[in-house]
């Protein structure tokens, strides 16, 4: 038992280290610009929605679901070796296509937030395969392709929308019907806008766990992020484990935009603007170290810190300070993973080395 904590702490330090040095800057920050409330904000931002009692919580785990699945998302991809960017535009063509069904489909009963739950994933897998293809058969680079691709989501966003193709999608008709929306837990959080989201959200991660930790198709898939040339060498098809893991990356994503609409009283937005919550992933992802049960706990991270910078309002600093403490903490995660990674490759030559310097210390 002993053992497995160790190697859990020595897995999670990186992050563990980036999170208290992006508090840190963030209270250096805040003691600038405020001495008197800086400690007191940091202790809202860092309940979060404890500070909301109930309500606070299950609007946090609301806003942590689509954010989980988006991380999952490019954390999936980083398994593989891949770099998906656009999860963005995955969510958003996901959203869309839920949206749609919600509002324009007759369909009788639960059946309703079903069909348009798995649709919506559907369209964001197809988003995802498009980069995938390109990168399996004409080698282009997914981070330039799949960043394209959350622009041409945006853009049809606004013609589907905005000119006369969904007339039914205009304004306040892009609210979906009752049977549309997923079901709600409010009863364990009354007050707040939960819903049974965070619970999918969690399963889905359990089963990508097993997928790419226990199955052969996970281990081909990791195989090929750790070496392509290597995989397909030991007679691996890595273009096919490219298409896949795009494909399903793409999925996540695009279950993640479905759930985050699938919503009592929410709207789709006509403007365009490409969604937030699919960047969020990429810091989920990077916090989480790339495994899925990382992008779950870093995901709930991220949405109880941002949910404390919307109590940070009781004080004189802005929410857009918990922008800069996450910023940081990425940029330290990365740092911290890379520190590690010399340490690990050069740890027995630097401590070679620093014998063979107090070695010869002691003889002089």
């Amino acid at each position: 038992m002993k053992k497995i904590l160790k190697s859990f702490y020595i897995a999670i330090k990186p992050s563990l280290i980036a999170i208290l040095f992006g508090l840190f800057v963030g209270l250096i920050i805040m003691l600038a610009f405020n001495p008197m409330e800086a400690f007191p904000a940091l202790l809202t931002l860092l309940l979060g929605g404890f500070n909301g009692g109930s309500q606070g919580i299950g609007n946090t785990l609301y806003m942590a679901a689509p954010i989980i699945l988006s991380g999952l998302a490019v954390a999936f991809a980083f398994k593989t070796g891949l770099f998906n960017i656009g999860a963005s535009g995955q969510m958003m063509v996901g959203a869309y296509v839920a949206v749609h069904i919600g509002v324009l489909w007759n369909v009788p009963g639960i059946l309703h937030w079903i069909v348009a739950l798995t649709l919506g994933g559907a369209a964001g897998l197809i988003w995802g395969l498009i980069p995938g293809l390109l990168k399996a058969f004409r080698n282009v680079n997914e981070v330039i392709s799949s960043i394209m691709m959350n622009y041409i989501a945006s853009f049809l966003l606004i013609m589907l929308i905005n000119q006369n193709v969904i007339q039914e999608l205009r304004a306040e008709a892009r609210i979906v019907q009752r049977t549309a929306v997923l079901p709600s837990l409010q009863f364990l959080f009354p007050g707040s806008t939960i819903n049974i989201g965070i619970i999918l959200a969690v399963l889905i991660v359990i089963l990508v766990h097993i997928l790419i930790h226990k199955t052969t198709l996970g281990f081909q898939l990791r195989a090929s992020g750790f070496s392509m040339d290597g995989s397909k060498y030991a007679g691996m098809n890595t273009k096919r484990n490219i298409v896949i893991a795009m494909a399903l990356s793409g999925l996540f994503a695009g279950l993640g935009g479905a759930i985050m609409f699938l919503s009592f009283g929410k709207a789709l937005p006509a403007d365009g603007v490409i969604f937030s919550e699919g960047f969020d992933g990429i810091s989920v992802a990077l916090l989480g170290l790339g495994e899925p049960i990382g992008a779950l706990f870093a995901g709930l991270f991220l949405s109880n810190i941002r949910m404390g910078g919307y109590y940070l309002q009781s004080f004189v600093f802005v929410p857009q300070i918990v922008d800069m403490i996450v910023a940081i903490i990425i940029y330290m995660t990365a740092i911290s993973i890379a520190v590690q990674a010399l340490f690990k490759r050069y740890g027995d030559q630097i401590k070679a080395w620093r014998e063979n310097r107090k070695k010869k210390g002691d003889e002089a």
